[in-house]
């Protein structure tokens, strides 16, 4: 790969996930503030996200890669995503701010696999060079965070308004990324549906149940982790909030080299663990006594993420093959992004209003919830996941 071309693709990843990290781990903390959103209401809103997760693959599938180069319909998408953005700053009700950041999901979210298609068609061996472009993402979205901290914007609708601005940017450039014309029409399903073949495996099944299972723990970090550590009163929550990230570009390379010895149900367990461990030092952490617990529910992301998703899409391209990989993938995000997230979201938003005694969350409860659930996912993989046959070997 040309210089110039690396430069270019790590550009775009880092601009594509600084926008994402720069308004959205912080918009349940601006919807306390300006919207005095409920719990439910903040849930829809991260939902957003997970809907378009699940409409978008239909977008890319049936519209973008038959009939526009990639990079030309990802300029479009970027600029008019910009504006979204700044306009999401400009209301203050609930529903309408819930509908734009509906609309602007349903822009943004298409865009990443028009960046992974751009990258891709680049690459000579995309198993060794896409990760060198893709940490770029990483290392955008660990920047979002620490501007949001360094120039005091957590709180403010200024991360929207960087986020706008960086994804108008985006858009420009986009223009004059390596040309990356339309596929024409495709034999394969929007969503994978080749892939359900892969439910006749029993093993299989039983994970990707997890899988969906998994996510509603995960909704409740991403929505509402930014709002309970600014409640009890951490500071620079948005820069703390990347030793996730730190700690996912850390473990990840761990996972190749444990797939191929401990096998993936330990790594899977091990990932649940993670889940489960973080809830509860969340629910009893504190800024005094125990302050250590906050910053390991944090740090943990890297094993909560890595070992279960990372190793998920790892074992489900194994167990598919080579025919069908690229569907079974398609499935496996459009279930646990997409439909996971939804149930997760909406859950967690109705979990955080159960939980309130005068205007205050009692966040030990809350917290509370996301780790049965992980115990019970725990219980139930452990129990019924066997892999008759190990992948790693």
């Amino acid at each position: 790969m040309k210089p110039v071309v690396f430069t270019k693709l790590s550009l775009m990843m880092l601009l594509q996930y600084f926008i994402w990290g720069s308004w959205y781990v912080t918009m349940g903390t601006y919807m306390n503030v300006f919207l005095a959103s409920t719990g439910v209401q903040i849930g829809a809103a991260y939902s957003a996200l997970a809907i378009a997760t699940m409409i978008s693959p239909f977008f890319i599938g049936l519209v973008a890669d038959r009939y526009f180069a990639a990079q030309r319909i990802m300029g479009v998408l970027h600029v008019l995503g910009g504006g979204l953005l700044f306009l999401a700053t400009q209301i203050s009700d609930n529903t309408l701010f819930y509908w734009i950041i509906v609309f602007y999901s349903l822009l943004y979210m298409p865009t990443i696999a028009l960046s992974n298609s751009i990258a891709f068609q680049q690459m000579t061996d995309p198993g060794k060079q896409f990760p060198w472009i893709r940490v770029f993402g990483t290392l955008g979205w660990i920047i979002a965070g620490t501007l949001i901290t360094i120039f005091g914007f957590e709180k403010t609708p200024l991360t929207f308004y960087m986020a706008a601005g960086a994804s108008v940017f985006l858009g420009v450039i986009s223009f004059a990324l390596p040309n990356t014309p339309p596929k024409g029409k495709s034999s394969e399903s929007a969503i994978g549906t080749e892939a359900f073949v892969l439910f006749k495996d029993k093993a299989y099944l039983i994970f990707f149940i997890a899988a969906i299972l998994v996510c509603i723990p995960l909704s409740f970090y991403y929505g509402f982790a930014n709002v309970f550590l600014n409640d009890i009163g951490m500071t620079g929550t948005a820069f703390k909030m990347t030793f996730g990230q730190f700690s996912e570009a850390l473990f990840i390379l761990a996972i190749p080299f444990l797939f191929n010895t401990i096998g993936v149900k330990k790594i899977l367990i091990i990932g649940i663990v993670a889940w489960i461990l973080r809830y509860v030092f969340f629910a009893f952490g504190n800024l005094d006594t125990n302050l250590w617990m906050l910053y390991a529910g944090i740090i943990l992301h890297g094993v909560c993420y890595d070992f279960f998703f990372v190793t998920g899409y790892m074992y489900t391209e194994k167990k598919a093959g080579e025919k069908i990989k690229n569907a079974a993938q398609g499935l496996f995000t459009f279930a646990t992004y997409g439909l996971g997230m939804v149930i997760g979201t909406t859950f967690s938003g109705f979990t955080a209003d159960y939980y309130m005694l005068d205007g205050k969350h009692l966040w030990e409860n809350i917290w509370l919830v996301p780790a049965s659930i992980g115990a019970a996912v725990l219980l139930y993989f452990v129990l019924f996941f066997k892999e008759q046959t190990e992948l790693s070997k």
